[in-house]
């Protein structure tokens, strides 16, 4: 009967993640009727993609063990008062989806720019671009490992995204102008070039998406959840901005994250309750910073915050905690009822469930 619940519950996961993917795909499809130049990368990178999906799914059941044996892991405390609750799980498995998505991306920029280089005018991806998107997630990547494994002070992870972002900065040449509303355009001007308050702007975005991810987490499989839902939503919006001036961005930005989706739905299969891994700070410092690299180089940092409403909602109500005029506990999390099975707030813990 067990393994029956566990089949149902775990074939309902599925369907649940597949939906907005086969509709983002669908919708894919019909946008691209009308540009057969990009069938072939795209294609390509949706196969690569795919292997980069399973191979993560099969080397989580590897890494776990050796997570386990190198003492990182703990005790889920959803599961508290429950058998499971007393079963060690094992932490850090961001690692894995972090080095494969950098092993396809990296994979088909080989691809990309030897054999499809040139092939239109109009989609030009940057070389510079794909190396500082690189350089970035890869520097928090190992942040948020190091955090995992030495639990580093908050200002740490203030510090480093500060730094990890000045890539992007460096090779972003979009606009620094922004666009003011009729109120404010009567005093300021409908254009505004802001310049160098700009790309402040951008460095405060990517610590923000970094840290955002982290803040907004404790429940099995919200961390990678709010991640792959937040990924399929920028994908939307390239695919419709790819016949726009700023076009070779967009294409930029979803070369970045498909592979990103493929395999975060991996993870996701480990991580959504029952969790059999614990995703890490890893993975949420690796995938906040792929969202502020694709926002930063795909010239929508503006556009972003839209898909961040929920964690910019979450850092607001959160603030009196983190800034100590409430007691902060270390787990913020609700607490397992275990005669309803439901997850219940705590007031004291200032909890949105």
């Amino acid at each position: 009967m067990g393994g029956d619940a566990s089949s149902s519950h775990a074939a309902q996961n599925a369907v649940l993640a597949t939906i907005p993917l086969a509709a983002v795909l669908l919708f894919a499809v019909y946008t691209l009727r009308e540009q057969p130049a990009l069938w072939t990368p795209l294609a390509t990178l949706a196969l690569f993609s795919t292997g980069a999906g399973f191979l993560t799914h099969h080397l989580i059941w590897m890494v776990k063990d050796w997570t386990l044996k190198a003492g990182l892991g703990g005790l889920d405390i959803n599961k508290k008062g429950t058998p499971l609750g007393e079963v060690k799980i094992p932490e850090s498995l961001g690692i894995v989806v972090g080095t494969v998505h950098m092993m396809c991306v990296i994979v088909f920029q080989v691809y990309y720019y030897a054999v499809e280089d040139g092939k239109t005018d109009m989609y030009i991806v940057k070389r510079e671009d794909y190396n500082a998107a690189l350089a970035a997630t890869i520097f928090m990547m190992f942040l948020g490992f190091a955090d995992d494994v030495m639990d580093l002070k908050w200002r740490y992870k203030l510090i480093l995204p500060t730094i990890a972002s000045m890539p992007l900065l460096v090779s972003y040449t979009g606009s620094t102008t922004v666009i003011l509303p009729n109120p404010l355009a009567m005093v300021f001007g409908r254009v505004v070039q802001l310049g160098l308050l700009y790309k402040v702007y951008m460095c405060m975005l990517s610590v923000f998406c970094s840290n955002s991810i982290n803040i907004y987490a404790g429940i099995n499989g919200l961390e990678v959840g709010q991640s792959y839902i937040i990924a399929l939503a920028v994908l939307v919006h390239n695919l419709l901005q790819l016949t726009s001036e700023s076009g070779a961005a967009h294409l930029f930005s979803i070369f970045f994250l498909l592979p990103f989706v493929a395999t975060s739905l991996a993870l996701l299969a480990h991580n959504w309750y029952p969790s059999r891994v614990f995703v890490g700070d890893t993975f949420c410092y690796f995938a906040g910073m792929t969202f502020a690299v694709v926002g930063v180089l795909g010239h929508f940092s503006k556009t972003l915050l839209l898909f961040f409403l929920p964690q910019i909602f979450n850092f607001i109500y959160s603030l009196p905690q983190l800034l100590g005029f409430v007691f902060c506990p270390r787990h913020r999390l609700p607490r397992y009822n275990t005669v309803t099975k439901l997850l219940e707030g705590k007031k004291e813990n200032l909890n949105l469930v």
